[in-house]
């Protein structure tokens, strides 16, 4: 996990970073099914036409299906690359694809989002102004629980990011996930402009927030690097 859950402010982060993306940035989350075009609703919207006796992972099979037989018939439309994109994350995000005690991907749900990544790749060639939405849920896509892909990661919040009114919260995020990623320049400026839209009565926490994602980075970096002792013989 990104953060050490013991430490009040490092608690506060984990909040800010990735509930975050749940209720701040809120647009494009599969739960609601925001932005799902013509593929329909999200994880919600397939649940209430889930007969009952059809499982989960059978619907979203069922969706991606049809998905897929659109980008056949029209291979060079954003929107059907978009939409296949959408459902495939869906899928690597229902049933036996996400474990929710663990709150991360299961190794099933993993290989669907390895395929997630290839029909949205195949879909940024196709579009000069990629959809927010979209980009959000590769966000989570490339997190931790997912393929933690940081950089990546990155690049998916920044169109995200480059559609919304600039805010604090999103932009101490961007500065997290740019820390994650070991990205330090991109990083120490997205701190600078979360500190500079922060309020007053919010300065204090948003600073706390930072400096936990940039210990834990340090952290990490240092437990990754090898060791500089030569072996004696």
């Amino acid at each position: 996990m990104l953060f050490d859950l013991r430490g009040r402010g490092r608690r506060r982060a984990v909040q800010v970073i990735y509930v975050g993306l749940a209720l701040l940035i809120g647009g494009g989350l599969v739960l609601f099914g925001v932005g799902a075009g013509t593929g329909g609703g999200g994880l919600l919207d397939a649940f209430k036409n889930d007969s009952g006796s059809t499982s989960t992972d059978k619907v979203f099979k069922q969706r991606v299906e049809k998905a897929e037989k659109a980008v056949q018939l029209r291979p060079t439309d954003a929107a059907a690359w978009s939409n296949l994109t959408r459902v495939r994350f869906q899928q690597a995000g229902s049933g036996s694809g996400y474990d929710q005690n663990a709150q991360a991907f299961t190794d099933k749900g993993k290989d669907d989002l390895l395929k997630t990544e290839q029909t949205y790749n195949k879909y940024l060639t196709l579009t000069r102004k990629p959809d927010p939405n979209l980009a959000v849920l590769m966000v989570q896509a490339y997190g931790q629980t997912g393929l933690n892909e940081p950089d990546k990661a990155i690049s998916a919040f920044e169109v995200y990011l480059a559609a919304q009114k600039p805010t604090a919260a999103l932009y101490t995020q961007y500065a997290s996930f740019a820390y994650q990623a070991g990205d330090t320049r991109k990083a120490e400026l997205a701190s600078k402009k979360a500190l500079s839209l922060a309020g007053k009565d919010d300065k204090e926490q948003i600073k706390a927030e930072l400096q936990a994602a940039r210990a834990q980075a340090a952290l990490q970096a240092s437990s990754t690097t090898p060791s500089s002792t030569s072996p004696t013989g």
